[in-house]
């Protein structure tokens, strides 16, 4: 098709081939030049030359390069320029524009192409999707909020259960406390029975004739008291220091100061029972003497 039918056809369509391609030539041209630019700008300042005859040296070989690289790209962007005008924008010989007048001869209705209702679908669609959008993002808040409500939540827990096991630490030490005041105590009558039963056996020796002095014979020993009672007391006695000395050898190894103290009170209140054993033992082996030095 002759380049004036062409032309007056792109001009009904309000395009210019031409124009097109001059507008995508000088946007390289213009790409070229600033990359080039950036190159001789950044080797000059890596290389720390800016105002120094070596500058003007580094600018004079950046411009061979371009100029080197301008003449292969301008070659090609000429062969691509030949082939887009002679191809993609060429026209077939006796391809016309239509018109109204002959469209609506032919029976085409242009407006037929276009339907209300559906445009209308369209714009209730668009409205949807623009109220979905923003129930998405109120949910988003809403979430948002939970999560930092969930992690506020979260760290009062924790207080609270810190509070919980300093409390129950805190019992535990009264009791403890209160169990070796009680130990104490036990101890202290223990030592007392058996002060007053030595003072008690030594006024009998003083006092008895009839008496059998091996029973009371301080080398001998009580000969009515059996052997095997002898050595549970004496065990009985031991335990309690041996179960103190492993719960403070445990205090010190463990780091959890809770379970420390459940540790120590579990062995006070051990000792405790061990220790009212052995005053019960030891008021059963009193009461058996006391019942012999009478007979």
């Amino acid at each position: 098709m002759e380049g004036s039918e062409s032309e007056a056809v792109f001009d009904g369509l309000n395009l210019n081939p031409q124009l097109f391609c001059n507008e995508v030539l000088n946007n390289v041209d213009d790409m070229l030049d600033e990359a080039f630019d950036f190159f001789y700008q950044d080797a000059s300042t890596k290389l720390n030359i800016e105002d120094t005859q070596r500058s003007q040296d580094l600018k004079k070989g950046v411009d061979c390069i371009r100029q080197s690289v301008q003449s292969v790209l301008d070659k090609q962007l000429a062969a691509w320029e030949n082939y887009i005008l002679r191809h993609c924008f060429a026209l077939p010989r006796g391809f016309r524009m239509p018109n109204t007048d002959e469209s609506n001869e032919n029976g085409l209705d242009l407006g037929a192409l276009f339907d209300p209702d559906i445009d209308a679908q369209l714009d209730s669609l668009r409205e949807k999707l623009a109220e979905v959008g923003k129930e998405s993002e109120m949910l988003n808040q809403e979430i948002q909020a939970l999560e930092r409500k969930s992690t506020g939540n979260a760290g009062y827990i924790n207080e609270a259960v810190q509070l919980c096991e300093q409390n129950s630490m805190h019992e535990l030490f009264q009791e403890m406390v209160t169990t070796a005041s009680e130990l104490g105590m036990k101890m202290g009558k223990l030592n007392s029975n058996k002060i007053e039963e030595t003072e008690q056996m030594k006024t009998k020796r003083i006092y008895s004739t009839e008496m059998d002095l091996s029973a009371i014979n301080p080398a001998k020993g009580l000969s009515k008291v059996k052997l095997d009672d002898l050595e549970e007391f004496a065990s009985v006695m031991k335990i309690p220091l041996a179960v103190g000395c492993c719960a403070i050898s445990t205090l010190v190894n463990q780091q959890n100061e809770l379970q420390s103290i459940r540790l120590i009170h579990k062995t006070l209140k051990l000792a405790s029972q061990q220790l009212s054993h052995a005053m019960t033992r030891e008021n059963s082996s009193s009461t058996c003497c006391n019942s012999h030095f009478m007979t």
